[in-house]
């Protein structure tokens, strides 16, 4: 039996191989609506390759307005890291591998082991953890490894080739390849010279896929990045559908380069 981990890149290399991107929407757990969280993940999981599920933190600093306004909210209504697993586990298979993304101090609290026994039990196949640099991964990558489940690395267009390589080497599932330097949500334009930058990581990435994302809202960019990474991902323009209650597969399927 293959590796959870697995499961993630062998959705986005399906994706490719019928030609297509690989699609990661991102949703925070339990936003808009607590209640609806599952419902609405597999809406999303129907429409997606893989599903990005955020794990709602106080101050996440990589994030944009956006995703900082769904993160304070889902925590008011009693969202937490044990409550996500718990639903997932009881939901069963959603449709699409799941990567939890989490700042650390929630897995911290929780401990690394017993984390990644329920983490595998919950049907999740991944991690990424945007303030655990790679120096510092060691304990919770050797904890997720002994599930099966992926650390995925994030790197920058401002990260120095032989730290790409390096964090190429220690991503498993994809590489999240940052298109932009700042934070997540931004309605700055995604600068052309980002597409030599997905090339290199492509190329250090080596058989693992490269999944770009931050700022990505329209068809147009998904077919551009497209052309330079297996994967795209799109996380604030999905919530602010979610949180207007539109139509979230209506959203992610009008992506689809036609």
């Amino acid at each position: 039996m293959s590796q959870a981990h697995q499961r993630i890149s062998d959705a986005i290399n399906a994706a490719n191989a019928a030609g297509r991107t690989g699609l990661v929407p991102f949703i925070t757990a339990g936003y808009p609506d607590k209640d609806k969280f599952i419902a609405t993940l597999r809406a999303v999981a129907a429409a997606g390759d893989v599903v990005e599920v955020g794990v709602p933190f106080s101050d996440p600093m990589a994030d944009g307005v956006t995703i900082q306004r769904s993160s304070h909210a889902a925590i008011e209504s009693g969202v937490s890291l044990r409550w996500i697993l718990d639903e997932l586990t009881a939901a069963g298979d959603v449709g699409a591998p799941l990567v939890l993304m989490s700042y650390l101090n929630p897995l911290l609290a929780f401990g690394y082991p017993e984390l990644a026994a329920a983490a595998l039990k919950a049907g999740v196949c991944g991690f990424i953890v945007p303030d655990l640099p790679l120096e510092e991964g060691e304990e919770l990558r050797a904890a997720l490894a002994e599930q099966g489940l992926a650390l995925i690395q994030l790197v920058t267009p401002a990260t120095p080739a032989e730290r790409i390589a390096r964090l190429c080497a220690a991503s498993q599932g994809f590489v999240y390849a940052v298109t932009i330097k700042g934070i997540t949500g931004g309605a700055q334009a995604i600068p052309p010279e980002v597409t030599g930058y997905l090339d290199r990581v492509r190329e250090a990435a080596g058989d693992v896929p490269v999944c770009a994302g931050f700022g990505v809202r329209e068809a147009a960019q998904l077919k551009s990045l497209g052309a330079h990474a297996q994967g795209v991902i799109v996380g604030s323009a999905l919530v602010e559908q979610l949180e207007a209650g539109n139509d979230p597969v209506a959203f992610l399927e009008a992506l689809r380069p036609a």
